[in-house]
């Protein structure tokens, strides 16, 4: 009760200076609200090609995305956080006067947002499948407050556009956020853009063996696990390094993936076989260097699938993980990857080279059936310059 009184107060005083702000002249300005950033950064890295005037990139703390090559004459870029009060007020200005806006997670400061008639709200997301419920779909909504759940609804009000990869995750927002399917921008997933830019792959792996000699003669596994809740209090890593290391230590190197919240707690005992990568700010450029992925629930898997290379799904609390936070689907049976739920089975699927890539190529047809390597420009045309392709863009 407490922490909804003082959401309300939140949202009570953004709603304030946001309306004050909204008296001030609207400007040819495009703001980004960015959480996670990938998608982000590529839709403002295509949009400084043009001149569609200010562009704004209102930064959580807890996005790694580096916009600081940005062109600063062009680029504005604040720290979006209620501790640095000025860049926040200076913040809710850019949002109250911008004609276009783009965010790429779910932010409760809209429920207190009233747009003007000619904005345009458009969610990026942060990932491009799901495997996990989430929005109006989470098991947990039911036990949250009629105001909660009211909130939530009118943060997806919000949402002119979406924009997804494929079908699929169209049918997921619609669900999710209760949205129709003219909200749905079928342009592509942005950040997907950076797996067709073939040119630049060798440049970037060379870059990486040269930083990590380490991995330069031996095969790369990357493991990547979701974040749990609990795990800021006690964290024990599941998957049995020692075991790792006795079993592939002569033909493998593992880099290791943490959340940003729980890196501080992993001691690196193998150095010559475990590569700590989790302060590593671009995950994408990992993906590139490793021969396999070693992940659970997470979304890597969506975008892994289109360099189509084995995965392994590392599942080992799959039934009180499901029991909690739930899935859109069937889990096991639409894996393009063997699940396993020990260290032994992991390593054991990794010696016997136990998998199928015709799995790992319908998978990545499925989940990116319009991520073809020109996302953001698709997207850039459709909502700035050829509005005709609106329809295109809106039918299946």
């Amino acid at each position: 009760m407490f922490k909804e009184v003082l959401i309300s107060t939140y949202l009570m005083i953004f709603r304030l200076v946001y309306t004050i702000f909204k008296l001030f002249p609207q400007r040819e300005k495009t703001t980004f609200v960015a959480s996670f950033g990938d998608n982000v950064y590529y839709v403002a890295k295509e949009l400084q090609k043009y001149d569609y005037g200010q562009l704004v990139i209102l930064k959580e703390s807890n996005c790694r995305t580096d916009f600081d090559k940005f062109d600063n004459q062009v680029t504005k870029i604040l720290n979006f956080e209620t501790l640095n009060l000025v860049h926040f007020i200076k913040g809710i200005y850019h949002l109250a006067t911008s004609k276009v806006v783009f965010v790429d997670n779910y932010f409760g400061f809209l429920s207190a947002v009233d747009f003007k008639e000619n904005v345009t709200c458009i969610q990026l997301w942060h990932a491009a499948g799901a495997i996990k419920q989430f929005g109006l779909m989470d098991p947990s909504i039911y036990t949250r407050s009629e105001r909660a759940v009211k909130r939530f609804k009118e943060v997806y009000q919000r949402f002119h556009y979406v924009v997804v990869g494929s079908e699929k995750m169209a049918t997921i927002f619609r669900k999710s956020f209760g949205i129709d399917s003219n909200n749905i921008l079928r342009t592509g997933i942005p950040r997907t853009d950076f797996f067709f830019e073939s040119q630049k792959h060798q440049e970037i792996v060379q870059t990486l063996q040269t930083e990590n000699p380490i991995i330069q003669n031996k095969k790369v596994l990357l493991y990547a696990p979701t974040f749990r809740d609990g795990q800021l209090t006690s964290f024990d890593l599941p998957l049995n390094l020692e075991e790792m290391y006795q079993e592939l230590k002569d033909e493998y190197i593992l880099l290791l993936r943490l959340h940003p919240a729980i890196k501080s707690s992993f001691k690196n005992v193998y150095p010559n076989f475990v590569v700590d990568v989790s302060s590593y700010e671009n995950l994408n450029e990992l993906l590139l260097i490793a021969d396999c992925v070693i992940t659970d629930y997470s979304s890597i898997p969506f975008e892994y699938s289109l360099l189509r290379k084995p995965m392994i799904f590392f599942t080992y609390d799959f039934e009180d993980y499901k029991k909690k936070r739930g899935f859109y689907e069937d889990y096991e049976k639409n894996l393009p990857g063997p699940m396993v739920r020990t260290t032994e089975e992991v390593i054991n699927v990794i010696q016997q080279h136990q998998f199928d890539l015709t799995q790992v190529e319908k998978y990545a047809s499925e989940w990116n059936q319009y991520s073809r390597g020109k996302s953001s420009e698709n997207l850039i045309k459709i909502l700035y310059q050829e509005q005709e392709q609106y329809e295109e863009a809106l039918t299946p």
